[in-house]
């Protein structure tokens, strides 16, 4: 083995081992596969190398060609996690965590707040998302498009299933057989409380990706006159996806913290109204996210930019928290008005611009 081959060994190696101190057992070890989306090509490193519990990595031995797709789905849930909460309190911070807390995601991932709600959901959203897609691009054996459709549709209207279907059924069954651990797996009340919580909300996001599918159609006939039309189901983007779990979020239900025969709401005069299957559901009341909280691994708002003339969450006034703000001057150099002189070169000038910039004390 080369210098180079070596040099990259080390690298991976140390990374892997500290991807290890991050992620402790127990419960928490179901969400060690967030990992994988520190892994360039997880697929080469093998099933029984990677950061997976007992019950994921058996799966992944009996299915190792979903290891890209597993990767995928957890790029694509932290990515949208971030983007919707890109302007918030909580931005859906990414880091290392304090010992003892869970990994990635820190205190949130097991809080039973609505910010724990939102990542379980994305994130079973984003395995469903990924796994679909590569069914649909032909990348596995055992799915591909959704037949169920197929020599159906309304020959009075001119138009019949054709194309190629997401297989949005097989990608939500790999996301709960991978994802959902069982009940009674627990222990203690709280944390069967919290399983049921998070299991309902990994079932949320699956929910979503599920209801948005929509319907593309292509047309045939005489100079496009759309005489007979071949139509399929598609998912919806990831981000309009995420923008549906965002609401669902700001609408969230909080739950007793006590489980009888099923989960009710927290309030007493709302049980009679039912949970839906594609509500979120919290337990706890999220901390205040406006002060640094070490203990917790909350970095607080401070020195976070702000909008000074925005009314909503980015704005300086609630994204502070009322301690006001500082403005400071960003001097930015580029270059302009480039043209292409014959031959063969570019010349630009050399443009100055003077920005407000807006930070939370």
């Amino acid at each position: 083995m080369d210098r180079a081959a070596l040099l990259g060994l080390s690298r991976l190696c140390a990374l892997w081992a500290a991807l290890l101190a991050l992620f402790p057992c127990g419960a928490q070890g179901n969400w060690m596969w967030l990992g994988i989306a520190s892994f360039g090509v997880p697929e080469k490193l093998g099933c029984a190398n990677l950061p997976l519990n007992s019950r994921q990595k058996e799966l992944c031995k009996r299915k190792p060609y979903l290891l890209p797709s597993i990767g995928e789905g957890a790029r694509l849930g932290i990515q949208e996690c971030r983007s919707q909460f890109r302007h918030e309190r909580w931005n859906c911070l990414v880091t290392a965590a304090p010992p003892g807390t869970s990994p990635l995601f820190g205190y949130e991932l097991s809080s039973g707040t609505k910010e724990t709600a939102f990542i379980y959901a994305v994130m079973a959203a984003g395995l469903v998302h990924s796994v679909t897609r590569s069914c649909s691009a032909g990348n596995m054996t055992e799915c591909s498009c959704d037949t169920s459709l197929q020599s159906g549709g309304s020959a009075s209207e001119g138009w019949h299933w054709g194309g190629c279907s997401d297989d949005v059924q097989y990608g939500m069954w790999f996301s709960r057989k991978f994802l959902d651990l069982p009940v009674r797996n627990s222990t203690g009340k709280e944390s069967k409380v919290l399983l049921a919580m998070n299991l309902h909300n990994n079932e949320a996001g699956r929910q979503a990706v599920a209801k948005l599918m929509s319907v593309d159609c292509r047309c045939h006939g005489v100079s496009g006159s759309c005489a007979v039309k071949t139509c399929w189901k598609t998912m919806s983007s990831f981000e309009k996806i995420g923008h549906l779990l965002k609401d669902k979020y700001e609408n969230s239900v909080q739950i007793s913290d006590k489980i009888k025969r099923k989960m009710r709401r927290r309030d007493k005069d709302q049980r009679k109204i039912p949970i839906r299957k594609d509500d979120l559901l919290y337990v706890n009341k999220s901390p205040n996210y406006c002060v640094e909280d070490k203990k917790l691994g909350i970095p607080g708002t401070q020195g976070r930019e702000c909008n000074r003339t925005s009314e909503g969450a980015d704005g300086c006034n609630l994204l502070c928290c009322g301690r006001g703000y500082n403005t400071h001057v960003v001097r930015h150099v580029e270059r302009c008005e480039c043209k292409f002189i014959w031959c063969c070169y570019v010349r630009c000038r050399r443009c100055e611009s003077m920005t407000d910039v807006h930070t939370c004390k």
